[in-house]
């Protein structure tokens, strides 16, 4: 079946909660959280008000008709940080891919479109955090994306764009 790489479309800004769920880091063994925890102010802000800054970006990926997958970024205040804040000039990112369909390079090009993207609007880096035991950390490594600072049991990571 056909994958696809695009803008997110106004109808689809839901399917970035379904995917900010599913960017929560669960380690192995452990319990899911309960879905309700997007809705927190720690985790809502990420999709809140989707698209009311320009600096709102998302990328979905399309598998068919099916929404597979999404990156985004967003531009956040010192008074109102997110958890991979690094200044209110660069985005933090975050990334899902439905299971089933993880390692397929899907991500890569994800990362490939956002951080094109906001290179276009002359955004000079990307942040983001990740768990220190999520495996997601070494495909970040992969991408270009170096360790930032650590906090907790999270590492902000960042990417400089060239």
């Amino acid at each position: 079946m056909k994958i696809t790489y695009r803008r997110i479309k106004r109808p689809e800004y839901q399917f970035l909660e379904e995917m900010l769920y599913e960017a929560l880091f669960v380690a192995e063994g452990k319990p899911k959280f309960p879905r309700s925890i997007i809705h927190t102010p720690e985790l809502k802000k990420y999709v809140e008000n989707w698209g009311s800054d320009p600096a709102d970006i998302a990328i979905v990926v399309n598998q068919g008709k099916e929404l597979i997958g999404a990156i985004w970024g967003r531009k956040f205040q010192a008074d109102d940080k997110g958890y991979g804040y690094v200044d209110s000039e660069i985005p933090e990112i975050t990334m899902a891919i439905k299971e089933g369909h993880r390692n397929s390079g899907t991500g890569t090009k994800l990362l490939s479109q956002i951080e094109s993207e906001y290179q276009q609007i002359g955004v000079k880096a990307l942040s983001l955090s990740v768990d220190k035991l999520s495996p997601a950390i070494e495909f970040y490594l992969r991408n270009g994306y170096v360790h930032f600072e650590e906090s907790g049991t999270a590492i902000t990571m960042l990417k400089h764009l060239k």
